[in-house]
């Protein structure tokens, strides 16, 4: 990560530290199974995770959910949205696709494309607006289930609960 000089140095090691655990965490997910319907272990990954930071969540069959913890129901709001299922490995693969590995500064795995780098920034986005007081909207984080399958059990699901955590 490149440091920018007129950037406090706080802020770096914020970046950094969201970066980092990003990074770890997409490892974890793409270790980790989860086709379409079978996607418990990486829920309760990506719960543990968000748990682990002190912030409230919940989770709804597959899909896990978060909101910024100064949540105001007269603010819009913004959905960081994503999924955390794959489909099933192509027999092409000239790799074991749940064991991630980085080249060339990309990181390699079933998953790491579609979608987890995008599911990890935007938690890594979550994260750092999480406990700012001072947002004139909300930010609310949900990493779903049966995405590739347009399946009923994931944001048809979790869509009522965005806006409130039980």
């Amino acid at each position: 990560m490149q440091v920018n000089p007129g950037q406090p140095l706080s802020m770096n090691n914020k970046i950094d530290t969201l970066y980092e655990g990003a990074v770890g965490l997409l490892k974890e997910l793409i270790a980790t199974p989860s086709f379409s319907k079978e996607e418990d272990e990486t829920a309760g990954i990506l719960c543990r995770f968000i748990g682990e930071k002190g912030i409230q969540h919940s989770r709804v069959g597959n899909n896990v959910y978060a909101l910024n913890k100064y949540y105001d129901v007269n603010k819009p709001s913004i959905l960081l949205n994503s999924h955390h299922d794959t489909v099933k490995p192509n027999k092409g693969y000239t790799f074991d696709p749940f064991s991630p590995f980085e080249k060339d500064g990309k990181l390699f795995g079933l998953g790491s494309n579609d979608a987890g780098g995008c599911l990890v920034s935007l938690l890594a986005t979550f994260l750092y607006f999480y406990d700012r007081d001072d947002l004139d909207h909300n930010v609310v984080f949900a990493a779903r289930a049966e995405e590739e399958i347009s399946g009923v059990n994931g944001i048809e699901l979790v869509l009522p609960y965005l806006g409130r955590l039980d």
